[in-house]
């Protein structure tokens, strides 16, 4: 159906022309854009998956679809989208942690993402507190713990792809969130979409890796 390549740069292409060109209003129609690089990078995980596609990339799979459904509820509900995105990375850390093949390198790796989780939460807390917004404190903070989780489980893997699509979506909800509720970012719209889309399709990618990495475990299991 798609050359080789093609599916990538049409990712890319209707990518940059949602960030760069779909105006926010009427929203129905910038919902239906935003969500064009998601089915296509569903697409495109789907067609990295094996004849039999193990239970941890059925997961990734699956991962990408909930996190574009939070993509369209979070235009309507920020709570609402936020619950689908923080299921979604529940998804992904089944999915990462049945691919479990950690070191004390990457375990070491709690240490910062721990740092980082408590400095931002630390921010966004005492600004929702100052806005009045105390109902959004505990759905902030169980998202904070849940997103930092996959991250640390993604790097456990010691998939390349997987571990660099996580860093990223910690970095775009993390400007999200900053924008949001503690202060203004410059051209925070382009750098939030621009790490989403980037991490999204890098997880997705991580799916060939991972094939990679059980075709050869199971030709050792044969020999």
């Amino acid at each position: 159906m798609f050359k080789r390549g093609l599916l990538p740069m049409l990712i890319g292409l209707m990518s940059v022309l949602y960030i760069f060109f779909i105006p926010p209003d009427p929203v129905a129609l910038k919902v239906a854009f935003k969500l064009i690089p998601m089915l296509l990078i569903i697409l495109y995980a789907v067609r990295k998956l094996p004849a039999k596609p193990s239970l941890s990339m059925q997961l990734i799979i699956v991962g990408l679809f909930i996190c574009m459904v939070g993509d369209g509820l979070i235009a309507f509900s920020f709570v609402a989208g936020l619950g689908a995105f923080l299921l979604g990375h529940l998804i992904y850390v089944t999915g990462f942690l049945r691919m479990f093949s950690s070191n004390k390198v990457r375990l070491m790796a709690i240490l910062p993402i721990a740092l980082y989780s408590f400095f931002i939460g630390r921010q966004l807390i005492a600004s929702l507190l100052v806005e009045g917004n105390d109902g959004l404190v505990i759905p902030v903070i169980a998202y904070m713990l849940v997103i930092s989780v996959m991250a640390f489980s993604a790097i456990q893997t010691g998939n390349k792809l997987a571990t660099a699509g996580s860093i990223l979506f910690v970095i775009s909800d993390s400007i999200l969130s900053w924008n949001m509720f503690v202060s203004a970012i410059p051209y925070g719209d382009i750098f939030i979409m621009a790490t989403y889309y980037s991490a999204q399709f890098l997880i997705a990618n991580s799916v060939t890796e991972f094939r990679s990495k059980e075709e050869a475990k199971s030709i050792s299991n044969s020999i």
